[in-house]
């Protein structure tokens, strides 16, 4: 019974994951006829977020 005292840790596949997900079905299932790159556009999702952080925090940095 120790084991409900352990607290959960979230983890699996995450929202743009799933929709990478969707979108390679719905691509392989001829439902789509989007190029490979649009459909694995989610994947991205991350990077672009870190790189406009870095690029806001640096524009902060040159204005100080």
């Amino acid at each position: 019974m120790a084991d409900n005292d352990k607290s959960r840790v979230g983890g699996g596949v995450g929202f743009l994951g799933m929709l990478t997900i969707l979108f390679i079905g719905l691509k392989l299932a001829g439902f789509i006829t989007w190029p490979w790159w649009l459909v694995l556009l989610p994947l991205w999702g991350p990077f672009a977020v870190a790189v406009l952080l870095i690029v806001a925090l640096f524009v902060i940095n040159l204005r100080s």
